[in-house]
């Protein structure tokens, strides 16, 4: 049973081995959003996200119970992250189904706590449907992420460790994919405040529980699609949605954009290094999704920071491209002396970096006689991009820009 008496035990299992992750006041968010925003840094947990929490408990729980024959787990990386260590934290066996797709890093992570990888299936949920055979022509214990009392009930301990340090929290804002997390918090939450208001928010690339939520009945989705691998659940849990429809008051979502251009803002404005699924409650604040009284207090989950560096580098060059800060275009230029000096003439005198360039006088495309030159560069923001472009034109060059 999911309580707030099992999840104060949960807590005290925890305890020594989960870190305690900050709670921390966050000024620009506040002003952007018009809320006093505080950030719960569970990106900073011991193996990069709150996962721990839930698998802790629920290998606790089964060593306390006598068991140690070992456990199976499948998971986009976090959970799996949390199992494996758990599991060498008791001294037990642990294998970890893990997608296809699953990020090297997070593959990596799994095996350095030692425990045994199976890569298998396109998502999450087929990883899931392999891993549970697997346990049982094992007579392993399976570890489900999110559809478990236990695991559930470590995932809470994140709303007790922030009404410890903010008691008259006026709203809790919690990144939502199978709904274990959101689950466990709502319940602790509103057993110690039921004013509070909880505020999920799903990708739009992976809207399974948000549709279910909106519909009150489990609905499934044939696919998911988003940055956020974190939350990138296809199916709807029954028993998570329970507890969804019963505490949470809004649901929100958010798209690529929005959750991309929540990495880069943590990353630049708060100097937190978070992954999809953990920037899209700060995504929802960033473009005005909660509707909340102005002032509020507000604590949001930055659920984990387990981003593949490969994205990361993806994110942030958008993010320039989107921001004004970077510029890409091509040039047509008359294949003579001089001609490239006069291009990048102009750029000196307007103070548009190069910081890439590339000069192309074979290709196809090209009337006999021309060149492209294609080039990067650094801009500060749009009033001077438009100024590039003017200059350009009246240079009489032809270009074309890459978005």
């Amino acid at each position: 049973m999911l309580d707030l008496q099992s999840i104060e035990k949960a807590y005290e299992r925890v305890q020594g081995v989960v870190h305690r992750t900050p709670f921390a006041y966050a000024p620009i968010l506040s002003d952007i959003s018009g809320y006093e925003v505080y950030l719960k840094k569970e990106n900073l947990q011991r193996t990069g996200a709150f996962k721990l929490r839930g698998a802790f408990n629920r290998i606790a729980a089964l060593v306390e119970a006598g068991k140690k024959g070992g456990v199976v787990a499948a998971s986009a990386g976090n959970h799996a992250q949390g199992v494996a260590f758990s599991a060498k934290h008791f001294g037990i066996d642990a294998t970890i189904v893990m997608p296809e797709s699953t990020p090297l890093t997070k593959v990596q992570g799994v095996k350095e706590f030692g425990a045994t990888v199976i890569l298998h299936g396109a998502n999450y949920d087929e990883a899931y449907a392999y891993a549970v055979t697997f346990g049982e022509e094992n007579h392993f214990d399976f570890v489900h992420p999110f559809t478990d009392d236990e695991v559930m009930a470590g995932q809470g301990t994140v709303t007790l460790e922030m009404f410890e340090e903010i008691d008259d929290l006026d709203a809790l804002i919690v990144p939502v994919g199978g709904g274990g997390l959101i689950s466990g918090m709502s319940v602790a939450a509103k057993a110690l405040n039921p004013d509070v208001k909880i505020i999920a928010v799903s990708a739009q690339g992976a809207p399974a529980m948000k549709k279910s939520y909106d519909a009150k009945k489990a609905i499934d989705t044939t696919s998911v699609r988003t940055i956020a691998d974190g939350i990138a659940v296809r199916d709807t849990s029954p028993v998570t949605l329970e507890y969804i429809l019963k505490y949470v008051d809004a649901f929100e979502s958010v798209c690529e954009d929005e959750i991309a251009s929540a990495i880069l803002f943590l990353l630049e404005k708060q100097k937190v290094l978070v992954e999809g699924a953990g920037a899209v409650g700060v995504a929802a604040l960033l473009h005005g999704k909660p509707d909340l009284p102005k002032g509020s207090k507000v604590g949001v989950v930055l659920s984990g920071g387990n981003i593949d560096v490969t994205m990361l580098s993806l994110i942030i060059e958008k993010g320039l491209m989107k921001s004004a800060r970077k510029m890409k275009l091509m040039v047509t230029l008359i294949d003579k002396p001089g001609a490239l000096q006069s291009f990048t003439q102009i750029l000196t005198d307007i103070g548009a970096n190069i910081v890439q360039i590339g000069y192309d006088r074979t290709s196809i495309d090209l009337e006999f006689g021309d060149a492209h030159v294609s080039v990067a560069l650094e801009t500060k923001g749009e009033e001077h991009q438009d100024l590039i472009r003017q200059k350009l034109t009246e240079g009489g060059f032809s270009f074309k820009e890459e978005h």
